[in-house]
């Protein structure tokens, strides 16, 4: 596989040009698991063939019980300097649920590792809207997160699809999802806790203190081009998007005989308003009516601005210098907002 990848890095380079690259993102699986060599490897493919510019943001996510000391030495030395460490909860009886592999102590060690070894730009994910998991517990967890002062938190709400074994659960009445008035309810004790100390919330899931803002999360969030590498990895050149096939086999396969197996779609000003507006409307800075006029010659039909107008009647918007943003109430609603504000694609 990483012989596989390292190739796709070289057959992509005429991707995105001589653009400067200002991050990498080591993501989806278990990067964790690849020894030094490995992600060694990558990253001078990388620096050889692309424009990675000096202090470029390199992050690598992790799993708690992945991170010895030697493990981050490793990764610090090869030019690390992000993690995103997989905490999920610092409960043991949540972490069971979830199947996870750490412990609760496994998760406050590898905080404290990872400060050990010079790490000074640390995010952490959380998971909220677990059921049985009281207001009081949930407080606590993301005071203990705090405790650590963790540059980013990443906190998202637990969500259930059908084919997944939650799913399964639902339907065989084993698994009931916590109601949504208290998942709203544990979102605002969140926003509130990390705001008060000092956290920009500066995307529905995401809160960084001042100058930590996720550049990789930040870039995708102002549609600047990018490249994925990898089974599933999605690419965007800002006139389209492909995706690379999932199946690991079959990408070794056509990786090895010289062939990227990627599917693309070709986007229409369509999409691209849709794009804007689903991506934006999470985002602290919001829908910039007067960037679409420029970009697009995009304005709103009569029934948008009806729907905007309740919008900030229900107090779940505001509207200012041409300007959409959420409220925290909003957020919650985010993506149906986002779709009740898509245009014809075509």
């Amino acid at each position: 596989m990483v012989n596989a990848i390292v190739k796709e890095i070289t057959m992509q380079k005429d991707y995105i040009g001589s653009e400067e690259v200002n991050t990498v993102y080591f993501g989806g699986g278990t990067p964790s698991l690849l020894e030094k060599e490995e992600l060694s490897n990558i990253l001078h493919t990388i620096s050889s063939n692309y424009n990675l510019i000096p202090g470029a943001e390199i992050t690598l996510e992790a799993n708690p019980d992945d991170l010895t000391k030697e493990k981050l030495n490793d990764l610090r030395s090869i030019g690390v300097n992000r993690l995103s460490i997989g905490i999920q909860s610092f409960q043991n009886d949540i972490l069971e649920f979830f199947n996870r592999a750490h412990n609760a102590e496994d998760s406050l060690k590898s905080i404290e590792a990872a400060r050990s070894a010079g790490f000074n730009n640390i995010s952490i994910d959380l998971i909220y809207g677990v059921p049985g998991q009281h207001h009081d517990a949930w407080i606590s967890g993301i005071e203990t997160a705090l405790s650590f002062r963790p540059e980013h938190i990443s906190a998202y709400s637990l969500t259930i699809e059908d084919k997944t074994v939650f799913g399964k659960w639902k339907a065989s009445n084993r698994l009931t999802p916590m109601n949504e008035e208290l998942v709203a309810e544990q979102f605002e004790l969140l926003v509130d806790k990390l705001t008060q100390n000092g956290y920009d919330h500066y995307e529905i899931s995401n809160f960084g203190l001042p100058g930590s803002h996720s550049r990789h999360n930040s870039n995708y969030w102002k549609r600047v081009k990018y490249l994925g590498i990898g089974p599933s990895a999605h690419s965007y050149d800002g006139a389209s998007r492909q995706f690379n096939v999932s199946n690991n086999a079959i990408y070794i396969r056509k990786i090895e005989s010289g062939e990227i197996p990627f599917e693309r779609e070709v986007l229409t000003t369509g999409d691209k308003i849709n794009e804007y507006f689903f991506i934006g409307i999470r985002t602290s800075d919001g829908c910039d009516m007067e960037y679409l006029s420029d970009e697009y010659d995009f304005q709103l039909s009569d029934e948008q601005r009806r729907y905007m107008d309740q919008l900030i009647r229900l107090g779940k918007a505001t509207f200012d210098s041409g300007v959409l943003k959420l409220t925290n109430r909003g957020k919650l609603l985010a993506d149906k907002i986002a779709s009740d504000l898509f245009v014809n694609s075509e």
